[in-house]
């Protein structure tokens, strides 16, 4: 899409705070202007229709239009993006062991300013499914860089967390 249309979608974002719960589904009216502007098979429509339903409390209708813009080709940043946003939502459904799934592989992917919440929101899953050592070696990995003194240390005892 073009820049006239971002610019105008992060305005939108911006003003979020601004909508009380009572008026969530005003938020997301707004949400749903923008993308009517979209041709139908853009993968941005289902992206920003879920973080507005996210965004809303409501993981449950976030999930399956998550799942529809990823399948519509949502790549880069904001795919990215959607496989946190996603993985967060299942762990709110109570289905964690797939958004584990979803982003393990992101481990492995191309770093980007996303890592620490990729690492979070796993810690989160792995977390909900009782898997707390693996949880917190992934924060303690992530906590570490952002130190000022200790990061070999923290390091060293994040991968000790999870080795044998």
């Amino acid at each position: 899409m073009n820049h006239d249309w971002e610019e105008r979608v992060t305005a939108a974002w911006a003003t979020l705070d601004h909508y009380p719960q009572a008026r969530a589904a005003d938020f997301r009216a707004v949400i749903d202007a923008l993308v009517a502007e979209l041709p139908g098979d853009s993968p941005l429509g289902p992206f920003e229709r879920a973080c507005a339903w996210d965004s809303t409390g409501h993981s449950d209708r976030a999930v399956p239009l998550y799942r529809e813009a990823l399948a519509l080709g949502l790549t880069g940043y904001k795919g990215r993006r959607a496989r946190i946003q996603l993985s967060s939502s299942l762990r709110n459904i109570g289905r964690a062991e797939e958004g584990v799934a979803l982003l393990t592989p992101e481990l492995d992917a191309p770093s980007d300013e996303l890592d620490d919440a990729v690492r979070a929101t796993l810690a989160l899953c792995l977390s909900s499914l009782g898997r707390d050592r693996e949880a917190l070696s992934l924060v303690l990995g992530a906590l570490a860089p952002h130190l000022p003194r200790y990061q070999r240390s923290m390091a060293h005892y994040a991968r000790a967390l999870v080795e044998s």
